[in-house]
């Protein structure tokens, strides 16, 4: 058997605990030591194991962010609070590239209301244009995409 107790964000104690009787039988359960961990007293018995683990924490949780970095990711989070730009960052990723023509019709909108939601996509960083004629082509912006990512882990 096998259980984790969180102590905090980042440190859990983990108790293995093995068992050789046989299926049914029951045995009286004896307390042989303790330990105090993170604050936490852990009694286990004979059988038992104690193991303490620290965790890494979310790099936006546990480092500082510079003012910078956290204006520019506050930035990008508030181009993602709208349904309806996420919807259009997913249309947009799921092409190679996409014209604001074909966007209307997906997103139910008007084509000044795509163009005022891919603008701040643009802003964001998430996606760049081209114009071409009269029309717009966006693409996104794989390390812009990746580097989100990765401040969520």
């Amino acid at each position: 058997m096998y259980s984790r107790i969180r102590i905090d964000a980042c440190q859990y104690v983990a108790v293995r605990t093995s068992w050789s009787g046989r299926a049914g039988q029951d045995e009286p359960v004896k307390t042989c030591r303790s330990r105090r961990v993170g604050g936490l007293q852990v009694a286990t018995t004979q059988r038992s194991t104690i193991e303490v683990f620290d965790e890494t924490c979310c790099p936006v949780l546990s480092s500082n962010l510079s003012d910078h970095e956290a204006v520019d990711l506050a930035k990008v989070f508030a181009a993602l609070a709208d349904p309806v730009r996420l919807r259009l960052l997913s249309i947009v990723a799921s092409r190679d590239e996409v014209c604001s023509c074909e966007l209307q019709e997906p997103l139910g909108k008007s084509q000044p209301t795509v163009s005022h939601h891919t603008k701040a996509l643009a802003e964001a960083g998430l996606i760049v244009g081209e114009k071409r004629g009269k029309w717009m082509w966006w693409r996104v912006v794989p390390e812009r995409l990746a580097a989100l990512g990765e401040a969520l882990r």
